[in-house]
């Protein structure tokens, strides 16, 4: 009990208001009362001399000390706990304006104090922070004023977390506005009267004490994050949780990503010579070692790149990494693509054994939440976790394909593979940003090595293998549906090129690129206004990657017999469900190395787009029953189907991610218009159309089948015998369904399947097999319709897991079976008419 016999606030709430009075900090030093703010220039820059209003906050000091705040957690003069939710003095409407505002007001007059480039430099994101810390404590302090045990806020946490670009690009921009501020306060001896006179107060000084130093002396050291005693105060079942966990993850990998800017005592290790180095980013990466796929932990310092694996300890004692070679930065070379050599023979994983994992997984996970929910013995539930996590580790090894190579002037060569071109950049960017700095070669000796390796278990930011048997129960197991994204245009080029964007989300742990927009000529700012369907598999993040195309030919990366093109940009949002949740389109700009991408996106979950509409209009295709489009064309297949399958194959086999990439939205709606009226320029409109947004007018005819084109009558069927062992009775099973399919399903069923087997003949070229031809057409040719799936709904990731899985499993068998002819069906009617 408190002072007074008043009960003590929750640990949670002492918590949260010392959080929101943390983000009042950074939105002081925006707010906060200039010496000279707007009442004591005039228009032509003449100074008045006025000083601050006596007892007025100035621009406090930002450290790391989440709970560190003066004002929220002083206690009330009631002895109580209770917390102040009242905007400081610097808050108020009216009192103080950004410094920048009256400097930008004499920019323009015939005496500026700085020019508006000066500003923009020194000033540079000081706005945009400032919406942000605004917007977040907007929301966060009503949830203290009007305090509930059940009060959630985690979504503001995620949302604060997928801004902390801006922070990226502040912390990026601080030496350059550091220097630009030192050079005008030599040349202006009005700025530099103005800098002097700036106030900062720390938040551990007492209230009346304040230190004048210069302005270059008030950096933002760090954007808030979740307070680890919040989420320590949270209850693990509060729907909070996870969030939280999920917001804190990614604000300290990205403080770990600026520390060596920030605060380089935090990562820094001393050898033996006394030379001190900065850990600056660290992860695990796949390795090709002897032929072979090894997984390996990579640590770049200041001034080399170190690759360790852990050792295997006995149980109680520490683990430590095993250096397996190390570069340094100054001897470290990146290959252009012309000059690389073939990759040591590496055999790829069979699609297939990569499919079926997945399977392994989502069965193995479904187990795990039936044993909780029946409260199995802990024995149990950990025997699969650890089948999961051996599941999940072969997934882990074997799926990357993406090649990074670096060499060794020695004329060493190492060859990772990533799974996305997005963290290959991001590795490359580190070190040749490292590179930039005068840096000498050396050879380490056994003692400094050790010592270097020794200190890579203290000072890493990634702790485990990204993998889900690896998370907290509660963490957020992500998004399954549809995310619908429009890219609207890119700004802040520095000249025209021929620039396109794609889109990647994560699935199983990895990030699979999932949309490519077109290619815009010739510009500085392209404006693409192009819209996407992608499906999401428990996905947490978007990724956005701006790249410039080469068309030279002779620039190929002899990896992967691709031409390079150059990432002109790149970044990363968290999918917050609070935020894409909705009904209405959320826009939103992506920041990425100067460059912005405007771009929109809502969701649409799993149970939404399990529904099959019947079309009010019977007269188009879309919508309507198989059997009454052939019919009323007197057609086998109907007419949409043999276009698109025809067009494909005329120009688009060999595109690489046929029917996986998705095409532009609008376009495929222009083209369902055109098929649904039976417009007389199909023809001419098809032969212009993007290759992708064809395929995609494809998969979405089946998709709107009002029942599904393997019918819903005999989906329970097709369930039950995917999942026979006995190969023979799979065999009679499997066909004998087949037979009993309407002879219009059945002959475009039949039609597909041969199409689809050609485009996996050109697997080398367009990355399709017939494992991810089965992936993508799966769920559109089985998934039942609105009223038979409502038997299946439990959880979207439940459907993911069991439903869809079975689906492509479906279609492989029949994708894998010899050609199937629809006379030899039907002549083996009589002979198989065994029910199912």
């Amino acid at each position: 009990m408190a002072a007074g016999g008043r009960r003590r606030r929750p640990l949670r709430y002492q918590s949260l208001a010392a959080l929101v009075e943390d983000s009042q900090w950074p939105f002081l030093f925006l707010v906060s009362d200039f010496s000279y703010g707007t009442d004591e220039y005039d228009g032509e820059g003449n100074e008045e001399q006025k000083g601050p209003p006596e007892g007025s906050e100035t621009m406090p000091y930002i450290d790391e000390s989440p709970t560190m705040s003066p004002q929220l957690s002083a206690r009330s003069q009631g002895g109580g706990d209770g917390v102040s939710p009242t905007p400081p003095e610097g808050l108020a409407p009216g009192v103080g304006t950004p410094p920048m505002k009256p400097l930008k007001a004499t920019a323009t007059t015939s005496q500026p104090v700085l020019t508006i480039q000066q500003i923009e430099t020194i000033f540079y994101k000081i706005q945009d922070i400032y919406e942000i810390h605004k917007e977040f404590y907007d929301n966060l302090c009503p949830k203290v004023q009007q305090w509930d045990s059940q009060v959630t806020m985690g979504h503001l946490f995620q949302k604060l977390a997928s801004q902390l670009g801006v922070y990226k690009a502040f912390v990026d921009n601080y030496k350059v506005a550091l220097e630009t501020a030192e050079k005008c306060s030599q040349s202006n001896n009005q700025f530099q009267k103005i800098s002097e006179e700036l106030k900062v107060k720390g938040p551990k000084d007492s209230k009346d004490s304040h230190t004048s130093v210069t302005m270059e002396a008030a950096p933002l050291n760090s954007p808030p994050h979740p307070s680890q005693d919040l989420l320590k105060h949270t209850p693990v079942d509060h729907p909070d949780y996870p969030l939280l966990q999920d917001a804190l993850r990614i604000s300290q990998n990205f403080l770990s990503s600026i520390n060596e800017d920030i605060d380089p005592r935090r990562t820094a290790v001393t050898t033996p010579k006394g030379e001190t180095r900065q850990l600056v980013k660290d992860g695990f990466l796949v390795e090709v070692s002897e032929s072979s796929r090894k997984l390996r932990h990579v640590f770049l310092f200041t001034d080399v790149l170190l690759c360790a694996k852990l050792k295997k300890t006995s149980a109680g004692k520490h683990q430590q990494y095993d250096c397996k070679w190390y570069i340094p930065l100054a001897d470290l070379v990146f290959p252009s693509p012309e000059e690389s050599e073939a990759s040591p023979q590496v055999h790829p994983f069979p699609d297939h054994e990569l499919e079926d994992m997945k399977m392994k997984i989502s069965a193995l996970k479904s187990e795990i939440q039936k044993e909780k929910a029946n409260k199995g013995q802990s024995r149990a539930i950990e025997r699969l976790k650890k089948k999961m996590f051996e599941n999940e580790f072969l997934l882990l090894l074997n799926s990357p394909t993406i090649p990074f190579r670096i060499h060794n002037r020695n004329g060493k060569s190492y060859l990772f593979l990533l799974s996305s071109d997005y963290e290959r950049s991001e590795w490359r960017e580190a070190i040749q940003k490292l590179q930039k700095k005068d840096l000498q070669a050396f050879v380490l000796s056994s003692v400094e090595l050790q010592v270097l390796t020794g200190s890579c278990f203290k000072l890493r930011t990634v702790h485990n293998i990204p993998v889900t048997s690896n998370k907290d129960d509660d963490e957020s197991p992500g998004l399954y549906g549809f995310l619908h994204v429009i890219v609207h245009s890119a700004k802040g080029f520095k000249q025209s090129a021929n620039l396109y964007c794609t889109l990647e989300v994560d699935s199983f742990g990895y990030f699979v690129s999932k949309a490519k927009t077109r290619v815009f000529r010739d510009t500085a700012e392209p404006k693409w206004d192009e819209e996407f369907e992608i499906e999401l598999e428990g996905s947490q993040s978007l990724r956005i990657l701006c790249y410039e195309k080469c068309y030279d030919k002779t620039k190929v990366n002899k990896d992967n017999n691709e031409i390079v093109d150059k990432i002109m940009g790149k970044g990363q949002i968290q999918l917050d469900p609070q935020t894409v949740e909705t009904k209405n389109w959320h826009t939103d700009v992506i920041e990425m190395n100067g460059i912005k991408v405007e771009f929109s996106m809502k969701f649409t979950s799993r149970d939404m787009s399990l529904k099959r509409t019947p079309s009010k209009k019977q007269t188009g295709v879309f919508g309507v029953k198989i059997s009454v489009v052939t019919k009323r064309e007197r057609s086998k297949v109907p007419y949409i189907v043999r276009q698109c399958v025809e067009e494909v194959e005329k120009r688009g086999i060999e595109e690489v991610g046929i029917y996986r990439i998705s095409g532009v939205a609008t376009d495929i709606q222009a083209l369902k218009a055109v098929f649904d009226a039976n417009n007389k320029d199909i023809l001419l409109m098809l032969s212009d159309m993007d290759i992708n947004a064809i395929a995609g007018t494809l998969k979405l005819y089946f998709r709107e089948l009002p029942e599904p084109l393997l019918t819903d009558r005999l989906y329970p069927a097709f369930m039950e015998g995917i999942a026979l062992s006995d190969p023979a009775a799979k065999e009679n099973c499997m066909m004998h369904l087949l037979r009993s399919l309407p002879d219009p399903n059945l002959i475009t069923f039949l039609f597909l399947l041969e199409h689809l087997k050609r485009v996996a003949e050109k697997e080398p070229i367009n990355k399709m097999s017939l494992h991810n031809l089965a992936t993508v057409f799966g769920p559109t040719l089985l998934r039942p319709s609105e009223v038979e799936s409502k038997a299946h709904l439990t959880s979207a990731a439940d459907i993911w897991s069991h439903d869809v899985m079975a689906q492509v499993q479906v279609l492989l068998y029949y994708l894998q079976h010899p050609p199937i002819s629809f006379a030899e069906l039907k002549r083996n009617t009589l002979y198989f008419s065994t029910d199912v």
